[in-house]
Order: C-alpha cells, then sequence, then structure tokens
C-alpha cells in the first residue's frame, strides 16, 4: 500500500488506482456523534434533573461522559466488555464522577439515550453533497461500522442518508468488529468486491485504517481533528470535500 499525501499528490499525478467499491465508516465520519450526543444528553440532564443531582454544569457532566464512552467503546472493540455493558455502564461511570452509584438510573439513561440519539441529524459539512458526488460517478456506496444494528439504521433513516448506501455491514450482522480483518473479508464478500477495487474512508486510525490495512484495503483517513498518528494511511484528508480530487 502506497502513501499519498494529499496535500499535492492528486495535483501532480492522475490516480491510478480505480476503486469501485466505497466503504464509509458512520459515526465520526459522516454523522457527527459528538454533537448529536452533546444534545442528547443535555435533554437527558434536564429530564432527570442531573442539573441538581450530579452537578449544574452540563459541560462537565458532558466532558465526563465523552471520555468513559471512548474508553469503554476501546474496551468492547477490544472484546472486554460486552455491548450491554458498554451501553449503561459509560452512564454509571459518568454519574460515579459526581458520586451517584445508582445503577438503575444508569440504566433508565442508557435505554433514553438511545432512544433519543438516533433521532438526530447533524452530519459533517459537505456529506450529503459527497455522497451524491460519489453516486453521481457511479461509485458503489457502503457502510462498515462497530455500531449497533438499529441504532445505526435509526442514524440512517432520520438523517435521510440510508438511500445513498448499498450494503450496511455491522459488528452485529459480521459477528465480528474493525479492525479485525473478518469484518472487512465479510462486507467485501456482500458487496462482491474485490480488495484491488474498494477503499475504506474513516476517521479512526485503529479500527478504519488499520482494519482496512490488515486486509491491503486502500484507505482515506478522515482526520477532522488533526489528530498525529505514526499510521501511515493511503490518504489523509481534512474535510469531506476533498474527497473530490481523490475519486
Amino acid at each position: 500500500m502506497k502513501n499519498k499525501d494529499t496535500s499535492s499528490y492528486y495535483y501532480l499525478f492522475p490516480n491510478m488506482q480505480t476503486y469501485k467499491h466505497l466503504f464509509f465508516d458512520l459515526d465520526h465520519t459522516l454523522w457527527d456523534f459528538d454533537t448529536n450526543a452533546k444534545e442528547t444528553l443535555h435533554e437527558l440532564f434536564l429530564e432527570f434533573e442531573l442539573n441538581e443531582k450530579a452537578t449544574p454544569s452540563f459541560d462537565i457532566f458532558f466532558e465526563k461522559y465523552i471520555f468513559h464512552n471512548k474508553t469503554l467503546w476501546e474496551r468492547y472493540q477490544k472484546g472486554f466488555i460486552s455491548a450491554d455493558e458498554l451501553k449503561w455502564r459509560r452512564m454509571w461511570r459518568t454519574l460515579l464522577e459526581f458520586k451517584i452509584g445508582n445503577e438503575s438510573l444508569s440504566k433508565n439513561l442508557s435505554a433514553r439515550f438511545l432512544e433519543i440519539l438516533p433521532t438526530k441529524k447533524s452530519v459533517f459539512p459537505y456529506t450529503n453533497e459527497i455522497l451524491n458526488y460519489l453516486l453521481n460517478k457511479s461509485y458503489t456506496l457502503h457502510l462498515i461500522t462497530n455500531g449497533f444494528e438499529k441504532t445505526q439504521w435509526s442514524k440512517l433513516r432520520n438523517s435521510n442518508m440510508d438511500h445513498f448506501f448499498t450494503h450496511v455491514i455491522t459488528s452485529e450482522s459480521s459477528n465480528s468488529m474493525k479492525p479485525e480483518k473478518e469484518i472487512f473479508e465479510y462486507a467485501m464478500t456482500k458487496a462482491g468486491a474485490k480488495v484491488s477495487e474498494s477503499l475504506m474512508i474513516g476517521d479512526n486510525l485503529e479500527a478504519d485504517i488499520k482494519g482496512a490495512m490488515n486486509v491491503n484495503m486502500d484507505a482515506v483517513f478522515v482526520n477532522h481533528i488533526n489528530a498525529i498518528s505514526d499510521i501511515k494511511p493511503t490518504y489523509t484528508i481534512t474535510h469531506l470535500r476533498a474527497l473530490e480530487e481523490i475519486l
């Protein structure tokens, strides 16, 4: 896999690779998880009167939630905890930060969170434009996501993105999880795609980029937050619009 610096590469050389199947990640790549989660949690913060029970500062509450959600997602992706544990323990750990050890409240918060979150519609700038552009250029679009099956489909429908994708491959449907090679192999088999004509597009260096590298698939790192890493993806972009220069 050759590393291409998109700041200059595509202006100097034509794209020698012919891609047909584009596999997108969803959360943090197209669907703005942090914005949608913050809006959802703010509703729950008021509904469950956490401004009185936990802290008057929602921003502090949200900061703690994001930390524990990220930590537990990493444990879930490594197989250390189950999906059900992830769903309620991120709330449990957040509440513990404010000396609230209430398992029932944690599970109620989790249930409401998963009801409301998929109804949110915020996506990253240029998401719909780039997906339309790619379809118009006859690429076949798919999703590979570690998110939960029911939740991910709800996100797609409510944000009006479901019609863009031919196949949606989740960790639940494939019985594997990014960055494991099995989920990528399953996705290519389902799509009828060869690795040489496939491209992974995602924001997570470990799950998306290293996962694609595990099956020798080219990958685009969507670096929304200007992260620094030793991992060398095929392409790196900081805005979805830059896909037009690659594809």
